[in-house]
Parts: structure tokens; C-alpha cells; sequence
């Protein structure tokens, strides 16, 4: 009996490791992050061109930064309440 419920909490585990990797927030968070760094990087090099034609703002450095903010709170978020994978009794 012991071999079973050691492969039973063995399971439990790795759906536990599954629930957690597969979090809705890790992915939004890494993919704004990415795409966060991305335009920054593009805002700093904007040129004297690309800041003339929207009004000398520079469109791609804030929304940049904007969405590198939104990203960090994801993952922030995902650090502080982390899943808990679902109980026997809730799948029933």
C-alpha cells in the first residue's frame, strides 16, 4: 500500500509543478516583458524623424516602459499568490 501512495504523491506533485508552469500570469508577464523590452529598445533609437512624425512624443519608449510595468506586476503577482493546484474534493 505504501508503493501507492507513494506514486500517488509523486503525481500530486508533478501536477502541482504542471499547474504552476502553465499559469496564465507567467506567460502574459514573460510575453508583455519581452515585447516591453523590445519597444524601449526601439524608443531609445527612435529618430529625430520617427519623434517628428508623432509630435515629438516618443510613442515607443512609453508604451515601452508601459508595458514593461504591466509585465513585472504579472510576474510580481504570480510570485506573491502562487497556484495552488486543485484538491480531490474540488475536482469532484
Amino acid at each position: 500500500m505504501s508503493e501507492l501512495q507513494n506514486e500517488v504523491s509523486e503525481l500530486e506533485s508533478k501536477s502541482a509543478t504542471a499547474a504552476r508552469l502553465f499559469d496564465i500570469r507567467r506567460i502574459i508577464g514573460g510575453l508583455f516583458v519581452l515585447y516591453g523590452v523590445i519597444v524601449t529598445i526601439a524608443g531609445i533609437t527612435a529618430s529625430d524623424a520617427d519623434l517628428k512624425k508623432a509630435e515629438n512624443i516618443n510613442i515607443n519608449l512609453w508604451t515601452g516602459l508601459g508595458m514593461l510595468v504591466l509585465g513585472l506586476f504579472f510576474l510580481i503577482w504570480l510570485k506573491v499568490r502562487p497556484t495552488a493546484p486543485p484538491t480531490p474534493d474540488e475536482a469532484e
